[in-house]
């Protein structure tokens, strides 16, 4: 176990107890962690690479949200409104809005592309 540690230094005790297990012994995680504390092989070092919040911040900048909703005014008139969202900057781009009974089937998809 601690030649496996020193050998792969950036394993954790739950790798290291999986490959003990595929070696045939049969050792719980909390047993490997000891033996490897009381032997001074501490943990395995933090991985390298962004942090869950800087990569979701990355993500942000090109994601962009579309929503279709329908408004009922008091005049009992319906607007079907489309519009997008950048999500970094949470600015709303009005893409059309229409009173018609039924937008034709193709309107949305017609209206986001251009």
């Amino acid at each position: 176990m601690l030649r496996l540690a020193q050998d792969n230094p950036t394993w954790g005790c739950r790798r290291i107890q999986g490959e003990l297990t595929g070696l045939g012994y049969r050792l719980a995680a909390s047993t490997t962690w000891a033996v490897l504390t009381k032997a001074g092989a501490g943990p395995a070092p933090r991985r390298a690479g962004p942090a869950w919040t800087e990569f979701l911040t990355t993500q942000a900048k090109g994601i962009l949200c579309c929503d279709l909703l329908h408004v009922d005014t008091i005049r009992l008139t319906r607007i079907y409104v489309l519009f997008l969202i950048e999500v970094a900057t949470r600015r709303v781009h009005l893409l059309d809005a229409t009173t018609k009974t039924r937008p034709a089937t193709g309107w949305h998809s017609k209206r986001a592309t251009s």
